[in-house]
């Protein structure tokens, strides 16, 4: 179980001269910070910032610290983020097994053991040959999260992760992935525009204009 903490020291992205986002905050192992705010506001350009990929025409500044180790120079692959996006993004031409084992550490023994228990565990047991074509949108979901977790992230990024499913499937998922981050003790941004989702979190809220 991690207990890692995420914080963001004066971060500053500005495009184009414009100022979209000044932050300063900690987020601490198992609690969800949440980010509000209209399209354009800059709420996934912050995550990509944190994550490693921002688009250069952005400037930013400020430090992103994981347990006080500043990330910033660190390559997206070794800042050990993991990230949840609308869309699952599985691998079309791997069975499920193929996408949850490309989360692993080459060096993991035991794949496919830690793979068949995290299948039983999100209610897929069986499911390791799966075609990813198959499965329905709340299925992809939890093996989108399950990939996440097996990847061992120290901290968690979530983007609309939600936004694609219908309202009981929704709110299924989303406790799903919420029990399952703060179980985990993962420090965890989730950027939304439905304030249900704000909500679930039980996190504070941060609102850009």
């Amino acid at each position: 179980m991690s207990q890692s903490r995420l914080e963001l020291s004066d971060v500053k992205l500005s495009l184009n001269g414009k100022t979209l986002v000044e932050i300063n905050c900690s987020v601490n192992a198992g609690e969800i910070l949440t980010v509000m705010g209209p399209s354009g506001s800059g709420k996934s350009s912050l995550l990509a910032h944190i994550a490693g990929f921002l688009d250069p025409a952005f400037n930013a500044s400020g430090v992103v610290l994981i347990n006080g180790e500043d990330i910033g120079g660190l390559p997206a692959e070794q800042r050990k983020i993991g990230l949840l996006f609308q869309d699952p993004l599985l691998f079309p031409h791997l069975s499920i097994a193929g996408n949850l084992r490309f989360a692993l550490p080459a060096q993991q023994s035991n794949k496919n053991h830690l793979i068949s228990e995290g299948l039983k565990e999100i209610g897929l047991a069986g499911f390791e040959h799966r075609d990813p074509a198959t499965l329905s949108g709340g299925q992809e979901s939890r093996v989108a999260l399950l990939r996440l977790l097996l990847s061992s992230p120290k901290a968690v990024l979530l983007d609309e992760p939600f936004s694609r499913l219908d309202s009981q499937l929704r709110r299924e998922i989303r406790t799903q992935v919420f029990d399952k981050l703060r179980d985990a003790g993962l420090p965890t941004i989730l950027v939304t525009h439905d304030q249900a989702d704000a909500d679930a979190a039980a996190g504070e809220v941060l609102y850009l204009a």
